[in-house]
């Protein structure tokens, strides 16, 4: 009988066959590495289906959207920077304070003073920016533990609020300060069912997402990274693109696009890039990792901390100008809660207690998780009692995952 010779592999080509990682390996390590971010992206999708089912399709409708987004805008600012601030390793409890203030002095300069809204509005970031530099300086040169500095601030600012409006709210602003909080883009174009520019720039978004997608998967590859099967790539592209079309076209079939929406974008984009690419991105997570193995390294970690807090205090003016815009008035109650809110959204979007994890999109996802559920309670008429426990378990659940997480893989 003829026998079947087999060709032996060589030895390189089997032990490389041996080590190479299975697809569903492959798709473990990614989500492992991501564990957090995709998990409340999951969540958030969960929760859009959960009320938008619950509340017969009110959820998602055009209106509603718009809605969701100018009432949540100023708490994801805040916690775009909040989320920075604790990934360098602190915290900041006057950001609430702060954005009243802020609110107030702007109310005082336009209403009182008559001072164009455009000079109040960078009057106001000044004020903000430098409101944080005096928090940075006694935390990151004196060495005053973060949490007592902004505690003593959130008195501060509580308080000049109450002195610069004299306990009562000064309105109206002008329009044109007004439409940050509540204008839309432009109408542009032949008069269409759908809002053109808006139409625009969705496509504009996607077109940039998948590119980015694509260079991310081609950087991986010529590092020799271990990279996603192509069939879960192209699943995600599919994602990404159904998000961003399905978002565009509820947004252009109302007004369009808020401008408070287009703010968030920029920061989204400018902190996201900043984070990921730059030297002082790079140096925030080395600090709030390891700060004394950054100092060794030659990090400068004082000015690092130092410009951390006056980002905070730049985007917290920014948070107060747009609540103030659209409650069309300077007012002592503005800003209060707004801090935990802000830290709420970080830790759910990812942020460690410890420091030295987390990204701006991921403060964008909580706060968005935030948001939607503070909306979907309030249209199937759950109390505001009951809205605090819920998302008082959401946060405690976000932060125990954490813990959990970080148990299981240093085991």
């Amino acid at each position: 009988m003829a026998q079947t010779e087999t060709t032996p592999k060589p030895p390189a080509a089997a032990a490389a066959s041996a080590q190479a990682p299975s697809t569903g390996a492959l798709l473990a390590r990614a989500l492992r590495g991501n564990v957090r971010q995709y998990g409340m992206l999951v969540a958030l999708a969960l929760i859009v289906v959960l009320f938008q089912i619950w509340t017969d399709g009110t959820l998602l409708k055009p209106l509603n959207i718009t809605n969701l987004i100018q009432q949540n805008g100023y708490i994801l600012i805040l916690a775009i920077g909040m989320m920075i601030v604790i990934i360098a390793g602190h915290i900041d409890l006057s950001v609430g304070s702060l954005a009243a203030f802020v609110g107030a002095a702007a109310a005082v300069m336009m209403v009182k003073h008559q001072v164009p809204w455009p000079l109040a509005l960078v009057a106001a970031l000044l004020i903000g920016g430098a409101a944080g530099a005096w928090q940075g300086f006694w935390i990151a040169y004196i060495g005053i533990p973060s949490f007592i500095v902004t505690l003593a601030g959130m008195l501060l600012f509580r308080g000049g609020t109450q002195i610069l409006l004299q306990g009562q709210s000064i309105a109206p602003f002008p329009r044109g300060f007004q439409k940050i909080s509540s204008g839309f883009l432009p109408e542009v174009g032949p008069h269409t069912n759908y809002h053109n520019l808006t139409l625009l720039l969705g496509l504009g978004v996607l077109a940039i997402a998948v590119l980015q997608e694509v260079r991310g998967r081609r950087q991986a590859a010529a590092y020799g990274l271990e990279l996603l099967p192509l069939g879960f790539f192209l699943a995600k592209l599919a994602a990404i693109t159904a998000a961003v079309l399905v978002f565009t076209l509820l947004l252009a079939s109302y007004h369009g696009a808020p401008i408070v929406l287009l703010i968030l974008g920029v920061l989204l984009v400018g902190f996201g890039y900043l984070m990921r690419n730059s030297i002082i991105g790079r140096h925030t997570y080395a600090i709030g990792g390891n700060e004394p193995a950054a100092k060794l390294s030659g990090v400068k970690s004082k000015r690092v901390v130092f410009l951390a807090f006056v980002n905070m205090g730049v985007l917290a003016a920014l948070a107060g100008l747009v609540f103030a815009a659209r409650l069309n008035a300077g007012t002592p109650q503005a800003g209060i809660n707004f801090e935990l809110e802000a830290i709420a959204a970080a830790f759910i979007g990812g942020a460690s207690a410890s420091g030295g994890v987390g990204t701006v999109l991921g403060a964008i996802i909580g706060g968005l998780v935030l948001g939607v559920l503070n909306n979907g309670m309030s249209l199937v008429g759950v109390g505001t009692d009951y809205q605090q426990v819920i998302k008082g378990l959401v946060l405690l659940a976000a932060v125990g995952f954490d813990v959990w997480n970080k148990r299981k893989v240093g085991s």
